[in-house]
């Protein structure tokens, strides 16, 4: 090549360079606030980039996102979300719980919020109503009272022996543990469950309170929805089968690393539908005009060999309603 093509070459180059620079920079940017880690939320994840796919965006060519991860510490999601803020992001998604929507609510009342909760977002304050909510803040909710009472009836028709029950909730998250505890309470009077209530917020907790079921001779556990107990879905799942307990979780992925019986909702649907709604509110939608949407998916899910390990027999007719069955 001769030396002034050359140049000119190495020209353009440099003169391009910067454009492509500047151009990463005007990406929209979405910012992703979660109390957890996302060690264990690969599966979500990807449901949330599929939902940005699905209406047009793929994340790094003409999107960005900004993620803060708080480790189960919830005294840094008021620092995290400040500094989205501060870096002006365009939306702000907090799949992840009540506390990191909280947490963001706090933080602005102009930039776009999609949540996802499992409580009422009327009653936590969160909107207006479900098919107006008249702020920032829109979402993906899945009621936890119905499907509390699903689970005792599952949870008894594959333990009908059993009759004391251990609820396990996290009072670190009050709106959640408030829930549980009141649609727990009348599910299990109706089925002849006596539950006893004991509360973690920490992993030595969690490791306590699984000592204390087997000292007490309870007959089976039930798992109050949380994030930081999602968080810990290995310890509390390796618990249950060291003291041979029968448990019931709120979700699917418990069971994927052993736990006995989940149902709840699809969550990573909820995650995709954050994912849907993220890029609508990019496109010039506002939180007001986005109705909340309520989960209508929801899974049941059996661990075979668990059930095996400890002692459990499933009964055929539960199985044969099991969306998923892990041998």
């Amino acid at each position: 090549m001769k030396r002034r093509a050359f140049i000119a070459l190495l020209g353009g180059a440099a003169a391009a360079w910067p454009v492509a620079a500047r151009a990463q920079h005007t990406l929209p940017v979405i910012g992703l606030l979660d109390a957890r880690s996302p060690d264990a939320l690969a599966e979500r994840l990807r449901g949330f980039r599929q939902g940005l796919r699905d209406i047009g965006f793929i994340e790094g060519q003409n999107v960005a996102v900004e993620y803060r991860w708080a480790d189960n510490q919830m005294d840094r999601l008021p620092e995290l979300v400040a500094d989205l803020v501060r870096r002006n992001v365009a939306v702000i998604v907090t799949p992840g719980g009540l506390v990191s929507t909280l947490a963001s609510k706090a933080a602005t009342t102009t930039i776009p919020i999609v949540f996802v909760v499992a409580d009422d977002p009327v009653r936590l304050g969160l909107v207006a109503s479900l098919g107006r909510p008249d702020g920032n803040l829109t979402g993906i909710n899945f009621f936890t009272g119905e499907l509390s009472a699903k689970r005792l009836e599952l949870l008894h028709e594959l333990v009908p022996a059993a009759t004391r029950v251990a609820v396990l909730v996290n009072p670190a998250n009050a709106a959640n543990a408030e829930t549980a505890l009141r649609e727990a309470e009348t599910a299990a009077r109706a089925i002849g469950f006596e539950i006893q209530v004991f509360n973690a917020s920490t992993s030595q907790e969690i490791n306590a309170a699984f000592a204390t079921f087997a000292r007490e001779r309870l007959d089976a556990v039930f798992l109050g929805i949380d994030p930081f107990f999602n968080s810990r879905r290995v310890q509390l799942v390796q618990l249950a089968a060291r003291y041979a307990l029968p448990a019931s979780y709120p979700s699917r992925d418990y069971v994927q690393v052993g736990g006995l019986i989940s149902y709840g909702a699809d969550i990573t649907e909820a995650w995709r539908q954050v994912g849907v709604y993220s890029g609508r509110l990019l496109k010039g939608a506002k939180p007001a005009d986005l109705p909340v949407v309520q989960s209508s998916k929801f899974e049941l899910a059996i661990n075979a060999e668990t059930a095996r390990m400890i002692g459990v027999r499933i009964p055929p007719t539960l199985l044969a309603r099991a969306d998923e069955v892990i041998e």
